[in-house]
């Protein structure tokens, strides 16, 4: 049934072959910047791309910053065979798969607040399009998660960074009207920005799309949201890595601590 959906957006097609314990390690220096990470799953088809949260954790110890993992409790879209390409007959829940990457250490997004935390971040993979949103079967009338919703207009209003990779910056593009966002280059340019497409899909729900390269983040200062494109391209992981760096250096340097 779910052997193959589209993003509801020309070129960023699901392939759908559309489906995450212990502590994770941050720094052992916790004086620096409070950051929430919001976890979608565990695995690229159906949840969170694990390469891209692995990065976003390494350059926010680096960064000396304080993480806590998040993910709401809610069921998969539909959970992935990865080594098939396939949907499987069986359900999974958001936060006990999204466990798998915390090591055990995620709570509720339910509980998450911006009164707690200094910046806030999304990690990419399917899973931010099918288990935090409707992005992949709806596209730009897709609804987005209540809590997710919840958690972005609140660090909105508090003035405090988002930031945002791969797919995920669609969440801001729905939520927060004008926002300026990137999720890569807006033509596909012979398969290596295989989901150009998704662009006019940022377009259309109102935000402004930023051309970027993948090692590349684009700061919206103004709302205070931070996007680096990371898997929306074909290439290196190193590059991907460094893309997500520079996302979460930049997030960390708003927060100003």
């Amino acid at each position: 049934m779910f052997a193959v959906r589209s993003f509801a957006t020309k070129g960023f097609l699901l392939n759908s072959k559309v489906a995450g314990a212990g502590f994770i390690h941050t720094t052992t220096n916790m004086s620096g910047a409070k950051v929430a990470v919001v976890l979608s799953g565990c695995g690229v088809y159906d949840g969170t791309e694990i390469h891209e949260a692995s990065a976003v954790l390494v350059h926010l110890s680096r960064g000396g910053a304080e993480v806590q993992m998040f993910a709401p409790d809610v069921a998969q879209m539909h959970v992935i065979d990865h080594s098939k390409g396939q949907p499987s007959e069986e359900s999974r829940n958001v936060l006990a798969e999204s466990a798998r990457i915390a090591r055990g250490n995620v709570l509720d997004a339910a509980k998450l607040t911006a009164g707690d935390h200094d910046a806030v971040i999304f990690p990419g993979g399917f899973g931010a399009a099918k288990n935090l949103s409707t992005f992949a079967v709806d596209g730009k009338d897709c609804k987005v998660n209540a809590e997710v919703e919840r958690v972005l207009k609140d660090f909105h209003k508090a003035g405090k960074p988002i930031g945002l990779c791969c797919i995920s910056p669609v969440l801001a593009a729905k939520v927060l009207p004008g926002v300026e966002v990137t999720v890569g280059h807006e033509e596909e340019e012979g398969g290596k920005w295989p989901y150009a497409g998704t662009a006019g899909a940022i377009k259309a729900l109102g935000a402004t799309h930023c051309i970027k390269d993948v090692t590349e983040s684009h700061v919206d200062v103004k709302n205070k949201v931070v996007t680096s494109p990371a898997f929306m391209c074909e290439t290196k992981v190193h590059l991907i890595f460094d893309g997500i760096g520079a996302m979460v250096k930049d997030v960390l340097k708003l927060t100003g601590k």
